[in-house]
């Protein structure tokens, strides 16, 4: 890691460290996004394309999502929004964090993605069962364990029948020290969305690219 990545990687950590202090899971991605002041290199998980696992999957899948409604959950600066419009998805994506959002519009001027400020704890009704695909990544891992159960339920709400989610996130053993934040899952983590009825279609333990390698989980849920 470059040392202007691991800077904005321990950035990022205080930010959040004092935001969950005062018992705010959530305030500290809009501090991040305001002090980065459009340096994309302050934000430690822009990378101005799509994540390697997502394009891997699109790759194979991509043309199942041709005219699909998918929504993204925390888009960030909107990488993984962009590669699921060139895709053909007709794309919704969100984030907390207003700065991000705005971001997102000066980035991709020409864009076809709908952008928006929400918050996944409370999502608006109207995304209940809307969406074909549903597209979650890293979003679950930034998040305090006891958040965990409560967002994966609204991200499953999301899907409508017949529809899918991916999810992609670091991974551990459950006897491996919990890390830093963002923090690696264990598998029951990442199979919760069973618990609101979806099917489990593939759970992947994959190694990503880099110096070491870093174990990430890819999954499919389906609501049949």
């Amino acid at each position: 890691m470059d040392e202007q990545r691991y800077a904005a990687r321990e950035r990022a950590r205080a930010l959040a460290k004092e935001s969950l202090s005062h018992g705010d899971a959530l305030g500290w991605f809009e501090k991040l996004y305001r002090e980065a002041d459009g340096a994309s290199s302050r934000v430690p998980w822009a990378d101005r394309e799509g994540h390697p696992l997502l394009r891997e999957w699109l790759a194979e899948y991509g043309a199942s999502l041709r005219g699909a409604r998918a929504l993204v959950v925390g888009c960030g600066l909107g990488e993984d929004a962009e590669e699921l419009a060139r895709a053909g998805a007709q794309v919704s994506a969100f984030d907390v964090a207003p700065t991000a959002v705005a971001w997102c519009a000066q980035l991709w001027p020409n864009s076809s993605v709908e952008y928006s400020t929400a918050n996944l704890l409370a999502p608006p009704p109207s995304w209940r069962a809307a969406f074909d695909f549903v597209l979650e990544i890293y979003t679950l891992q930034a998040l305090p364990a006891h958040l965990r159960e409560q967002a994966a339920r609204n991200m499953a709400q999301c899907v409508g029948p017949g529809g899918r989610l991916l999810a992609i996130s670091r991974a551990r053993e459950p006897d491996e020290p919990l890390g830093e934040l963002p923090w690696p899952l264990v598998r029951s983590e990442v199979e919760r969305f069973v618990q609101f009825g979806l099917c489990e279609q593939e759970l992947e333990d994959l190694a990503s690219a880099g110096d070491p390698p870093t174990r990430h989980w890819r999954a499919l849920f389906q609501r049949v």
